[in-house]
């Protein structure tokens, strides 16, 4: 019986313990679905665009008993944190940027508790897009290379953008930077560049165009408001020379010279031409059209040309040849030519003396008989002189005269071109006598021939030890061991003397200009330089060359290559190196390279203008910076010398020094200044006149003297004083004696008083450290103005005292 209640019990028990359990039930959300703004979270979709602190969600749930519930929101590990909820009333806020292009859905935890039961739920939250992308350029940097004779229309390249926004916002479109002299154009949805109709390129005129490329998407709403993005890329395009222009020669006109002294193989000259096609050029083929007589050469690959035969079998002085230069193409086959004229003119050298022919050749003696006394005039009969000089020009032309007795006969002409008939005349007929003499002689003479025109040339002076002469022909040549250089000295002088066999001479001044022969190539000072750039600014690289004339140490300066390609322009005078004008800011340069360190390198090459030419190149580093905004002369001026620190460092020593200096002299001038104001001025004397109907008291003033430094008043009593004869300036006065008061009034009636004068009070001070007494007004004058002054007023502002105490 017992063991049945026991079983009973425990079953009842175990009863109520069931029902309990059954009726306490978990919370849980409400599912209102994706567009509401309160539930479970499930599937609800936020701009990227949302700031952050927003409050985008209602957590909302429900318990089954009605106790209250609590939220939680938690996130997968490793995640971002994107949201936080309130635990009460479940307001989700928004507590980390959105970005759609990052991540498009997020997967969120949610929890609801009633403190007992607690109901986790995982939900996804999908992030919308909104228009904050721009297009992005791909394959960047655009650089394109293009014939010159590429057709109008015809394409050259496609450039490509993204943009990684939704709809409208990640199409995208193109066009390009207006410019009045573009060539190209490119297609709006397609990207594809054309050379645009009716236009040509040309690589002598322009060879690198530099294009801007704008990418627009379609625009979109972006936190409340409709905005279009875009993007920008440069595209260069290398326009590549085609073989379209002539060859064309370099410094003319030509001009070459023949000298007598010249063998077959001398060079005469050496032309030289170059293809008009710079960027991809032919080599040069010359030859001799015409005008040379068979008498001249040319080499088909220098230019150089030649004399093939000797200089007396020439039978002109002036030649004028037609050279001829080629482009040679493909197979040497002979393309394009131009045509220019060489002048060579052959130069005589006075290395022929005059010569005396009679009828059977040369001769040096002639023979005539004839009877005496023959009249004046007459011409001698019975033999035929002719003189010849075979050199050309000035230099066959001489004087003749004859030697013997004077004026009796004389010799016509005087003067000789080339050839002429020599004619003897009478002049003097007392000369011709038999009995004087049976036989006369003559000889004509000129300066080139015969043994009184035998000349000894000499050279002599400071610059004589260089060179030589041959004495009988007067060839001045170099001594074998000298070595002339132009850029060392290229003048030099001294004298000739021309003496012949009777000892006349004649001195002449030679004055030798070296010419100057291009054998020194440009240099730079380094093969490797450092540049620092600043945008809009200029740097400049320099070359020198040693040779001592124009042209040869002309200078042109050219960029050969770069890195990157076409980004610089460079002056062929100066060598200022410049960025080409699109680049105007650091944008441009690291959209150019994709590079945070902006260092671009290029070759420079320094050609001088001689023939032939020689060159030298040099490697350029440029740091490309940008330059702080300095407005105002001293920005100017550090501008100007960024390249020159000590020059920006004199000049703000000397600031420094001017402001010391100005400072030292203001603060001396305000010390001269102070000094004289705190000197004591002249003493002046103070009286003031008394009332004559009153008679009121009076008081003199003690004498004060200063003596020392220890006694800075002495007081003399001038009524007790002895004499001022017998008395002594340095004698110690008795002490000061205080002034009486003045008697009480007779009565205390004050309107039948009359009012009371002021005394009237003198006084003198003795000038410091004075060893001569002065008397009378004289020593009253040197008082001190400024004690008196100060004195007088204490002394009356105590009699105004006094006298108040009398009413």
């Amino acid at each position: 019986m017992k063991k049945d209640k026991k079983t009973r019990a425990l079953l009842l028990l175990l009863l109520l313990q069931y029902s309990w359990g059954q009726s306490d039930y978990a919370p849980y959300f409400f599912d209102n679905g994706p567009s509401s703004t309160n539930g479970n979270m499930a599937l609800i979709s936020i701009s990227e665009d949302t700031p952050v602190g927003t409050q985008i969600y209602i957590l909302n749930g429900s318990d089954p008993e009605g106790d209250p519930v609590f939220y939680g929101l938690t996130f997968e590990m490793g995640s971002t944190v994107y949201f936080r909820v309130e635990p009460k009333s479940g307001n989700v806020t928004l507590i980390q940027e959105l970005d759609r292009e990052k991540q498009a859905e997020i997967s969120v935890l949610v929890s609801i508790t009633d403190g007992r039961n607690k109901v986790v739920e995982t939900v996804r939250v999908f992030v919308s897009d909104a228009n904050d992308e721009s297009p992005e350029f791909l394959n960047l940097p655009f650089i394109i290379d293009t014939p010159e004779d590429t057709a109008a229309g015809s394409s050259i390249y496609k450039v490509h953008a993204v943009d990684r926004d939704l709809g409208s916002g990640g199409s995208v479109s193109y066009y390009l930077q207006s410019s009045p002299f573009a060539k190209f154009t490119i297609d709006g949805h397609s990207g594809i560049l054309r050379v645009k109709p009716g236009e040509t390129l040309d690589y002598e005129t322009t060879s690198t165009h530099f294009l801007t490329v704008v990418a627009k998407d379609g625009g979109g709403k972006y936190k409340g408001k409709q905005q279009v993005l875009t993007s920008t890329a440069t595209v260069t395009i290398n326009v590549l020379d085609s073989q379209d222009m002539p060859p064309s020669f370099v410094g003319t006109p030509y001009f070459g010279y023949i000298y007598e002294v010249s063998v077959p193989g001398s060079e005469i000259y050496t032309v030289y031409a170059k293809d008009g096609d710079q960027g991809n050029p032919n080599s040069i083929h010359y030859s001799i059209m015409n005008g040379s007589d068979g008498v001249f050469d040319i080499n088909s690959t220098s230019g150089c040309i030649t004399l093939t035969t000797h200089p007396s079998l020439l039978k002109k002085e002036l030649y004028e040849i037609k050279v001829k230069a080629s482009e040679v193409g493909l197979n040497n086959q002979l393309l394009d030519f131009d045509i220019t004229t060489v002048t060579v003119r052959v130069v005589d050298l006075n290395n022929h003396p005059p010569t005396f022919y009679g009828e059977n050749g040369a001769q040096s003696k002639f023979e005539v008989t004839m009877y005496e006394h023959p009249p004046a005039g007459e011409i001698l009969r019975g033999f035929k002189i002719t003189v010849n000089d075979s050199d050309q020009g000035a230099n066959a032309k001489f004087k003749l005269r004859l030697v013997g007795p004077s004026r009796v006969l004389r010799v016509v002409p005087q003067t000789v071109l080339n050839e002429a008939q020599v004619t003897i005349i009478v002049e003097d007929t007392s000369g011709i006598d038999f009995e004087k003499g049976p036989t006369l002689t003559f000889k004509a003479k000129d300066p080139d021939s015969g043994p009184w025109g035998e000349v000894k040339y000499t050279i002599y002076g400071s610059g004589s030890d260089l060179f030589s002469i041959n004495p009988t022909s007067g060839l001045i040549t170099t001594q074998p061991w000298t070595s002339l250089d132009a850029e060392v000295r290229s003048k030099y002088n001294f004298y000739v003397k021309a003496e012949d066999s009777e000892g006349k001479y004649s001195l002449a001044e030679v004055f030798v200009t070296v010419l100057d022969m291009n054998d020194h190539s440009p240099e730079f000072d380094e093969s490797l330089l450092e540049k620092t750039m600043i945008i809009g600014m200029p740097v400049k690289v320099e070359a020198v060359d040693e040779d001592a004339e124009s042209p040869n140490n002309v200078i042109e300066y050219s960029i050969m290559t770069a890195d990157p390609d076409n980004a610089f322009d460079i002056n062929a005078d100066t060598g200022e190196i410049k960025l080409k004008p699109f680049i105007k800011s650091m944008e441009i340069v690291q959209n150019i390279t994709k590079q945070k360190e902006c260092r671009w390198s290029l070759v420079v090459q320094a050609r001088d203008r001689g023939s032939p030419s020689f060159s030298t190149t040099a490697v350029v580093n440029i740091d490309i910076t940008e330059a702080a905004h300095l407005k105002g002369p001293m920005g100017a001026f550090l501008m100007k010398s960024r390249d020159n620190p000590l020059r920006a460092l004199g000049m703000v020593i000397f600031i420094i020094t001017v402001l010391v200096g100005v400072t030292a002299l203001i603060s001396t001038v305000m010390f001269m200044r102070n000094t004289k104001s705190n000197r004591i001025g002249p003493v002046r004397r103070i009286i003031k006149k008394r009332a004559k109907d009153q008679q009121p008291w009076s008081f003199k003033m003690p004498v004060i003297k200063f003596t020392n430094p220890g006694e800075k008043f002495l007081i003399s009593d001038p009524e007790n004083s002895p004499s001022k004869a017998n008395s002594s300036p340095r004698l110690k006065p008795p002490p000061p004696i205080a002034p009486c008061l003045p008697p009480p009034p007779p009565s205390s009636s004050r309107s039948s008083e009359r009012p009371r004068a002021v005394p009237t009070i003198s006084g003198v001070l003795a000038s410091k450290g004075s060893k001569k007494a002065k008397s009378g007004r004289r020593r009253e004058g040197n008082m001190s103005s400024a004690l008196v002054s100060e004195l007088k007023m204490k002394l009356e502002q105590k009699i105004n005292e006094n006298n108040q105490g009398y009413y």
